[in-house]
């Protein structure tokens, strides 16, 4: 069993508008940055994405993970267990249903614990997520966040 690290940011240039995720995973010595920019989504479904790609990313099951956010509404849904409570009512009414049943999928394979961290408050790794996660959001490779642009009739 691994401990990993996964430090986790989200950015939308508008709310909506385009934006993107960024996330720095680490283990021992080995590092990795994960990031993608979308032309049409919210900050809300970037910040749970960003924690979804990452644990997507951890090849074998079994990990201690701890997650440092500055997303109270990622943290707190998972931290204070709403998200199971919105699973049992089948996400009715709930915003990005669709991630948040993609989240747990893969939130069990692992030992996750969530640590909510003061945004732009000069912690180096969540910095460098902002600065992925912006970067992103503003890049020429922008991809289209499906679900959300069909419910919110974007025509981009």
């Amino acid at each position: 069993m691994a401990e990993i690290t996964i430090y986790t940011d989200g950015s939308s240039r508008g709310n909506p508008g385009p934006g993107g995720y960024g996330a720095v995973m680490m283990s021992g010595k080995h590092r990795k940055e994960l990031s993608q920019g979308f032309r049409h989504t919210t900050n809300n479904r970037m910040e749970l994405l960003s924690v979804i790609v990452a644990l997507e990313a951890i090849k074998q099951p079994g990990n201690q993970v701890t997650v440092y956010s500055d997303s109270k509404y990622v943290v707190d849904a998972v931290e204070k267990k709403w998200v199971f409570g919105w699973e049992k009512k089948a996400f009715k009414g709930k915003k990005n249903a669709d991630l948040w049943k993609r989240f747990l999928e893969v939130y069990p394979k692992n030992q996750v614990t969530f640590k909510w961290v003061r945004g732009h408050d000069g912690n180096v790794l969540n910095e460098r997520c902002d600065t992925l996660a912006v970067e992103a959001a503003t890049g020429s490779e922008l991809i289209p966040d499906k679900v959300f642009e069909v419910e919110s009739d974007f025509t981009g």
